[in-house]
């Protein structure tokens, strides 16, 4: 331990971090970007005096839900520019993350894509409203907007992200059944094994980034997506591992091709089929999935 003991302000900051990465990663599904908003922040947080501040976590969450908003106007014209669909940065998440049913519904790829729907303020409303229940009175003093304001911009969000998310949530266990299914469907190459775990309406989303191959527009239907899982992966003249992962708090799978990471695939299941393939092999955006990313609501 060391001879000299933390600051009150660093104190204050440490014990919080989790949950402000959390508030900025799913305002911005992007860890590098929320990892920014910490340090701008902390950098805010360090020119106050904590005594002086009644409820340090509320005032650290609105300073940064407030760099959040200004960055997610900058992520805006950043994906205008960028080389094909564009998917969440995946996490690397413990066990912990998900028996936690709220926070892995959150966090999970398919939930993370249909907040990329909304606009910035309806997203960071909406994040804070229905997923970490702050009061409408703080999200107006967080946003500028008046608290009537923000009712109505939390009321338009969650329904348009009712209508989009998930219609049935598995349980960890059933997610993880499905998931190994296809994993060996892939280890054995076969045609067949993919086309029984997919759903016919299933929809394959690649995120190459403009570095690495990967699908200019989403596959769809269960034929076509066995078939370019097969043509791409199966075919591959490198040795190809397909492992079994967890990525923000779903079963998922890692793709290593000659031994080195090739991308990770976020699975959405609904029943026991996959409806929703996220397969991210931009590697800018596979920085946290070799370590776990600590994530709370709380």
């Amino acid at each position: 331990m060391s001879d000299h003991a933390a600051d009150p302000a660093t104190e204050v900051f440490v014990a919080h971090r989790n949950l402000l990465f959390t508030v900025a990663y799913e305002m911005l599904g992007s860890a590098a970007d929320a990892e920014d908003v910490l340090q701008e922040t902390w950098l805010r947080w360090a020119a106050v005096d904590p005594a002086q501040v009644r409820e340090p976590r509320a005032y650290l969450v609105r300073i940064t839900t407030r760099q959040a908003l200004n960055r997610l106007r900058t992520l805006a014209r950043r994906k205008e520019a960028y080389v094909g669909p564009w998917l969440p940065e995946p996490l690397l998440t413990a066990p912990d993350v998900a028996r936690d049913v709220e926070l892995a519904e959150s966090v999970s790829m398919a939930v993370m894509l249909v907040l990329e729907t909304l606009s910035p303020n309806e997203r960071v409303v909406f994040v804070l409203r229905e997923v970490f229940d702050v009061g409408y009175e703080e999200i107006a003093a967080a946003i500028d907007k008046s608290p009537a304001a923000v009712r109505q911009i939390a009321h338009r969000a969650r329904r348009h992200v009712d209508a989009r998310r998930p219609r049935e949530v598995v349980t960890a266990g059933e997610g993880r059944a499905v998931v190994e299914s296809f994993r060996r469907a892939l280890d054995g190459g076969g045609l067949q094994g993919l086309l029984d775990v997919l759903a016919p309406e299933v929809v394959l989303v690649s995120d190459g980034g403009g570095i690495r191959q990967a699908a200019v527009r989403p596959v769809r239907g269960a034929d076509k997506v066995a078939r370019f899982m097969a043509g791409g992966l199966g075919k591959n003249r490198l040795p190809l591992t397909v492992g079994l992962t967890a990525v923000n708090g779903s079963p998922a799978l890692v793709v290593h091709l000659a031994g080195e990471l090739d991308g990770v695939m976020a699975v959405r299941v609904e029943g026991s089929r996959i409806v929703g393939l996220y397969y991210v092999r931009n590697p800018e955006k596979l920085s946290r999935v070799t370590s776990e990313t600590p994530l709370t609501l709380r």
